[in-house]
């Protein structure tokens, strides 16, 4: 478990701290919000705090909008530079399923400042994404389709001397969306390890985010140069205000759901680091005037970001509905109820957990954290974590020891009966196409023996079934020795110990789990908004929406 009371020791907050049957849930999970320990806000707050600064080095883009650019930010010790390649595709090939082999536009997170030959290089295999290599040099991969008929009214109007219609923009969101970000290794790019010591990019996904942050002012400036070349002297740029309302877009599908699953260490240290924050906000006697302005500002905020999301999935819609009314409440709460004193937040949220939907809930939870930067800012620093320290299995436990934590941490996979076939109707394997993660329906697709070890409940409950049968008076080890089969069960519920919230607690294969839940709850640590589920396998978001551009930083509000 990871130890928070460095940051603003509250040790009073604990008692407010939501237990993991409760926030484990992926009706939850799925239900949450960005807050002010999203990634993104990570990463802006820490590039201001260190007055980073920023140049555009390269601008080499036709008339038409195609060719190259590299944008600069430049730190305390080191640079790091986007290399983007604009590209003329055919509407015929724009697709955002990862099997598309052209995009619209590529990019590449340069450690450093390339020159003229790094430029020549990346060209050469930066737009062809997997089919291509990049070096050590790269800290990110990634590619964007623009969203064709805003692309093209912004285009239109800007070119002819006025603002793009608000209403359009609101709808959309973005310009561009991106439909993949890689890093971490991947396709020849720097290893993890070799800039995990680096405080700027050792938080979870710095620089991948770092990658789509400047992406982002990429897509701005080169559907204002396009403008520029249609209207000459007639175009204008787009007014600031209404700029910092287009964000990046993102499709997320399956690929990105086994995640949470795989990193349980990690998924802890999110979970607790909010809940913790939470707690601590919670936990406070009374709230200041300031808090309480800041509050009911980021609540307005916040109600009309949701009043310009839209969805046409079912699921979506109803919980959209439920958080418009949500809203309304909270709104009625805050006209009738006293925010000042007797532990107001502690009595606003405990209100919410019986008159709210899950939607509003995590709203609020993350509403309320927006006046106490001070006090739960800090936690960010206890969101990354040392797998490899949770992957060595305590073979001298003794096998009494194991049972106590399962059966005391578990009762949420011992309680579900696997026999029953909903309970296992689906089964985790990799695309042989893409080598990427997917579900398939057990008893009405081929494929089963291909399954990945991602059934933790069911897992769990086998090995309940192996401990309980045998000698108890054993070690873990000797029970291994019997039951190899349990290895990976073992070292999780092990690491239960320690990391309470390392588990998401649902059936992951049963006929009712929503992977799109899985998807949301890493997306709204990521900082996302406006999820936009296109079905209950993937999903399209909206980031940094409101967000300062590289030239504004320093100037932002914090």
């Amino acid at each position: 478990m990871i130890d928070c009371a460095e940051q603003n020791p509250l040790p009073a907050a604990a008692e407010f701290r939501r237990p993991p049957e409760v926030v484990m849930r992926l009706a939850r999970m799925g239900s949450f919000h960005q807050t002010r320990l999203s990634f993104m806000r990570t990463l802006l707050r820490r590039l201001k705090r260190e007055q980073w600064r920023f140049k555009r080095n390269l601008w080499s883009i036709d008339a038409q909008g195609f060719g190259r650019a590299v944008y600069t930010l430049y730190g305390p010790e080191r640079a790091y530079s986007l290399v983007a390649f604009s590209h003329d595709l055919p509407d015929h090939m724009r697709s955002d399923r990862v099997i598309a082999t052209a995009w619209d536009a590529t990019f590449a997170l340069y450690d450093g400042i390339p020159d003229a030959a790094d430029l020549d290089r990346l060209e050469q295999n930066v737009p062809k994404q997997e089919a291509g290599r990049v070096s050590d040099s790269e800290l990110s991969l990634s590619r964007a389709n623009r969203s064709v008929r805003l692309w093209q009214h912004v285009v239109e109007a800007l070119s002819a001397g006025r603002q793009p219609d608000r209403e359009q923009l609101e709808a959309v969101g973005y310009l561009v969306r991106t439909t993949a970000v890689y890093g971490s290794g991947k396709f020849g790019a720097a290893d993890r390890l070799a800039i995990a010591d680096r405080p700027e990019v050792s938080g979870p996904f710095q620089a991948e985010l770092l990658s789509v942050w400047l992406i982002r002012s990429f897509a701005l400036d080169l559907v204002e140069h396009v403008a520029a070349m249609c209207g000459g002297e007639t175009a204008v740029v787009i007014e600031p205000e209404m700029r910092r309302r287009i964000g990046v877009g993102n499709s997320t599908g399956l690929g990105m759901a086994p995640f949470l699953i795989n990193h349980p260490a990690l998924l802890n240290n999110w979970m607790m680091a909010r809940e913790e924050a939470i707690a601590r906000v919670r936990s406070l006697a009374s709230a200041e005037t300031e808090a309480i302005e800041t509050f009911k500002h980021h609540f307005q905020r916040a109600r009309f970001n949701v009043s310009q999301w839209h969805s046409a999935h079912p699921l979506q819609i109803e919980k959209l509905a439920a958080l418009g009314n949500d809203f309304n409440q909270m709104a009625g709460y805050i006209e009738r109820e006293s925010l000042v004193d007797d532990h107001p937040w502690d009595r606003f949220y405990r209100w919410a957990e019986t008159q709210l939907s899950l939607e509003g809930q995590e709203q609020l939870v993350s509403l309320l954290l927006e006046p106490y930067g001070e006090l739960v800012d800090g936690l960010t620093q206890c969101m990354d974590a040392d797998e490899h320290l949770s992957f060595f299995i305590d073979g001298a436990m003794p096998l009494a020891r194991l049972r106590e934590i399962l059966e005391s941490r578990c009762q949420w996979a011992l309680q579900v009966d696997y026999d029953e076939p909903a309970n296992r109707a689906r089964f985790w394997y990799t695309s042989a196409e893409k080598l990427e993660p997917r579900v398939g329906e057990r008893f009405a697709e081929p494929g089963a023996e291909y399954e990945l070890p991602l059934a933790v409940g069911y897992d769990i409950k086998r090995m309940y079934g192996s401990l309980i049968a045998g000698p108890q008076d054993i070690s873990t080890a000797e029970f291994l020795l019997a039951h190899p089969e349990h290895r990976h069960t073992t070292r999780r519920v092990q690491n239960l110990a320690t990391h309470p919230y390392a588990e998401i607690q649902d059936n992951l294969i049963a006929a009712d789990m929503l992977p799109v839940d899985i998807l949301r709850c890493k997306l709204s640590f990521f900082g996302a908004t406006k999820f936009d589920p296109r079905s209950d396998r993937w999903v399209r978001i909206c980031m940094y929406q409101d967000a300062p551009f590289p030239h504004e930083l320093l100037a932002a509000a914090p």
